[in-house]
């Protein structure tokens, strides 16, 4: 009884119950948009492109929960930035009645266990930007195009 008790006085309640990194989905509103993760620091800690799923840490330092921002950006569409903010876990509560002050003092905070992060965060691109080009291309018959629009074609050979 005695070993069991100890054992729990050592431990924290959010980082046996809970984690200090986790599965954070990131999409876009059009998809395809790629997207880089900086830290606190301004450190890049991941790019890819939407939809994705990207393992984070929730905390950073003692006492410290993470904040991330997320640009986004596709072609056609004005750049977006989200922020992702950590929270305290419900788990690192649970240290009051069987963590004990070790884990609610020094263990959770320590770990980065007393936070956790959103399970996604997405990003509405907007609408696409006037002018922009879009990549596509249009068939026409000589017959279909202004006089000025002959004047600038350009044989090809």
């Amino acid at each position: 009884m005695a070993a069991v008790a100890v054992m729990l006085g050592l431990q924290g309640c959010a980082s046996i119950l809970g984690d200090s990194r986790y599965p954070v989905s990131v999409t876009s509103a059009p998809p395809g948009a790629s997207f880089e993760i900086t830290d606190k620091s301004g450190q890049v800690v991941h790019s890819g492109n939407t939809p994705s799923t990207v393992t984070l840490k929730s905390g950073k330092g003692y006492f410290s929960g993470q904040t991330y921002t997320l640009r986004f950006k596709k072609d056609g569409y004005p750049d977006r930035s989200v922020t992702l903010d950590s929270s305290v876990s419900g788990w690192y509560w649970g240290n009051i009645v069987f963590g004990g002050v070790i884990g609610l003092l020094i263990v959770d905070p320590a770990t980065g266990a007393m936070f956790k992060l959103p399970e996604g965060v997405t990003a509405d691109m907007g609408k696409p930007v006037a002018g922009a080009p879009n990549n596509s291309i249009t068939v026409a018959t000589i017959d279909s195009i202004t006089d000025s629009q002959r004047a600038s074609l350009v044989p090809l050979k």
